[in-house]
């Protein structure tokens, strides 16, 4: 009687192996460049709130189209077969839909190489054009006056469409430079110009890199290699010097701020005021420990008040402007950590705190506008979870916090003008994109996207996400392992390689899709490998304690946090504890070179990618942060300096740097290379000859496919 049962079962094994059997397994290439080749969730391309209206945009293949928060109906605005017949014709065709903004409810603006349009999309009605000059950079278009801020090499122009170009300096020595970003973008700075509202006046920085020592790059791509300097300001050296200028489009003249000295102070978040009379600024010291935000009289440039400061016997590092509340001109907000994790606080104009609006051990992220009234702001954050991201807002009378966003996972929201409606886009690990519009209250009205799983056929291994203690045997740490895909077989022992960053302003474990892995992680673990990945102390998104226990001593406490995840890959039965590797990027290549080095015998290779090896070559405005000046600092410098363990190495190690690399200099890999020679230490080193600090484009197919080949050739067991 029995029978019946049994056979059904072999039948339901057998079908069961089939259907593994069947499924796929990713390519290297895939691994790589899948997103671009079907392997990404779907998306809606553009998605953007049109302004003045409760509608939004997006880009479906060649064409533009509409929708409204609660209607099923779209429409389509227009398509690139009739941008092309505005716009130009011949080879100046556009071959895909440009990315564009709107700048009123029914104009947008965009630019196709030097040439810039504005129209009328629903009329097909071409309002204005005109063309930059070919080297035209760092454009800066104002919704207001329909002008274009834009450099050429080392000066500042503001152009128009009528074709004329007003040159806002003319400075010949190209060691002076305008309109550019300074202090190499930290601090949050991203543009080197700020137009005032209704743009009568433009702000800009000027930057005298004449101080700064040149430092030398190669271009190997001329008949007799070429000398490309950078000027390239190193820890505890001297740094460039930065002015604000405001220049006035009426009187056509420039005035300086007033900003004193010393002049290698770091002059950051530059804002407007709502009535474009005041310009505020963040003024941080060069140790970064003292901050004061300072309000500039625009016309005059005159310091008309000193607001507020912060100090912290680490470090500030103020990053986001201050924002203005709609319809009340002498109120703002200001995001700081100065009670230990980043939270908003409301200000008077006069620098008389209101209220902190948010407080707790969790991290605001990001600010994302104000309704209508003035009556709440709408803000991203980290209050369910450190592995998530939620958009909430804050009452600014009562204080009062509302969840905007329901499900799980790490949502990127996006705010319409008025406040009324929100475009919701997120994924955790088992969604891979869902876009919703919610109203005010957080209601859904629509849902405009469930994106299927593009991996669904390809047999991927398990991934947990979980929690181990840090070597301070107190604070919880957040891992992702992959396991080997097809399952796990209980006779046999897998070699595993830590992927790593470590470092600040990053966070590598999430709960997004695929736990926030790369798809070359997933691609790894196919090949029977298990993957670990840990955030240690001193990366993102946990406060202030937690990310500058690293002050002083880079590498320390980061390399006792991975030890951690080793322990844990130790007490994994089917971990082959003699087969583990690493390998990461940047401060990645940093701590995979520390991890070899610091620990030896523990991992049998590592790749580092673009690794810091000494600190006292980083830039000056990051290295000093973290690390003090090498003349404050000369046993945190000691410590960290990789050179001074290339004895201790015990396994197979390879360096692969970008020959151009402007962030982190070539020197390192280099002088690490001759500190081997000179111990007898053999290392393998591979150089990118045109690449920066990345590896982009399809030669990161030849980049992964070499690590890759590195960690098969030294984990894998021996056919």
């Amino acid at each position: 009687m029995k029978k019946p049962v049994l056979i059904l079962t072999l039948l339901s094994l057998l079908v069961g192996q089939e259907t593994l059997s069947q499924q796929k397994q990713l390519t290297l290439e895939e691994a790589v460049i899948g997103r671009w080749q079907g392997l990404s969730p779907d998306n809606l391309k553009d998605l953007k709130w049109i302004p003045g209206k409760d509608r939004f945009s997006f880009v479906d293949g060649d064409r533009l189209i509409q929708g409204t928060p609660y209607s099923k109906e779209q429409q389509e605005v227009i398509t690139l077969k009739a941008l092309n017949e505005l716009t130009g014709s011949g080879d100046q065709q556009m071959k895909r839909f440009p990315r564009f903004s709107w700048t009123g409810p029914e104009t947008l603006i965009f630019h196709s190489g030097n040439r810039w349009f504005k129209l009328n999309p629903y009329q097909k009605k071409l309002i204005q054009s005109t063309s930059l000059p070919e080297d035209a950079e760092n454009t800066d278009y104002c919704r207001a006056n329909s002008h274009i801020a834009y450099t050429i090499d080392n000066n500042l122009f503001i152009g128009d469409f009528s074709g004329q170009a007003l040159p806002i300096s003319q400075e010949k020595n190209q060691d002076i430079v305008f309109g550019q970003e300074v202090h190499r973008r930290e601090f949050g700075i991203h543009t080197g110009t700020f137009w005032s509202p209704g743009g009568k006046k433009l702000a800009f920085y000027r930057k005298d890199e004449s101080m700064v020592t040149d430092y030398p790059l190669v271009n190997i791509d001329k008949r007799v290699a070429e000398l490309q300097s950078i000027k390239y300001p190193m820890a505890g050296r001297k740094s460039h010097h930065v002015k604000v200028g405001v220049y006035d489009l009426g009187k056509q003249d420039t005035v300086y701020l007033k900003t004193g000295r010393p002049l290698d102070q770091y002059l950051t978040n530059v804002a407007w005021g709502p009535e474009g009379k005041y310009l505020y600024i963040a003024h941080l010291n060069r140790d970064q420990n003292h901050m004061q935000l300072n309000r500039y009289e625009a016309m005059s440039g005159e310091l008309e008040k000193s607001l507020f400061e912060e100090k912290d016997d680490k470090y500030v590092e103020p990053t986001t402007p201050v924002s203005f509340i709609p319809g009340k001109k002498n109120h703002f907000v200001w995001l700081s950590r100065r009670d230990g994790f980043r939270h908003i606080y409301l200000y008077q104009t006069n620098g008389k705190l209101i209220r902190q609006l948010t407080k707790g051990e969790w991290e605001v992220t990001g600010l994302k506008g104000f309704d209508e009234q003035g009556e709440h702001l709408y803000f991203t954050g980290t209050r369910e979870s450190p592995l998530e991201r939620h958009l909430y807002k804050v009452n600014l009378s009562s204080g009062n916090i509302t969840r905007m966003t329901g499900d799980t996972g790490y949502h990127r929201p996006m705010v319409s003008e008025n406040g009324n409606y929100i475009l919701d886009r997120f994924s955790n690990q088992d969604n891979p994109r869902t876009i919703l519009v919610l109203n005010k209250k957080g209601e859904t009205t629509r849902k405009l996207l469930q994106a299927e799983d593009p991996l669904e056929d390809y047999d991927l291994g398990d991934v947990e996400i979980s929690t181990i203690k840090a070597a301070d045997g107190e604070t919880d740490l957040y891992y992702r392992l992959i396991k080997p895909a097809a399952g796990l077989d209980p006779g046999k022992k897998y070699p595993a390689i830590v992927y790593v960053y470590g470092g600040p302003h990053a966070q590598l474990v999430q709960n997004r899709w695929l736990g926030g892995a790369s798809l070359w992680l997933h691609y790894m673990a196919q090949q029977g490998y298990v993957i670990l990945t840990l955030d240690n102390r001193g990366s993102d998104a946990r406060g202030m304690q937690f990310e500058s226990v690293i002050h002083r001593n880079l590498g320390h406490h980061e390399v006792a946090d991975q030890m951690q995840g080793i322990k844990l890959l130790k007490r994994k039965d089917y971990v082959d504890q003699s087969r583990i590797g690493v390998h990461g990027w940047s401060y990645g290549g940093f701590m995979t070179t520390s991890l070899m080095l610091k620990q030896p015998g523990m991992f049998k290779a590592g790749v580092a990618g673009g690794p810091v090896i000494d600190w006292k070559y980083y830039e000056v405005m990051y290295g000093e942060r973290y690390m003090d000046t090498p003349q404050d600092n000369p046993k945190g410098y000691q410590q960290a300096n990789l050179k001074n363990y290339v004895g201790k190495l015990d396994g197979e190690l390879m360096l692969i740097h970008g020959y151009l690399d402007d962030v982190v200099v070539l020197q390192h890999s280099l002088s690490f290379i001759r500190k081997c020679v000179q111990e007898g230490k053999q290392i393998d080193f591979f150089v990118y000859p045109r690449h920066q600090h990345g590896v982009g484009g399809r030669d990161r197919i030849h980049l992964m496919r070499k690590i890759t080949d590195y960690f098969n050739r030294h984990l894998k067991e021996k056919m």
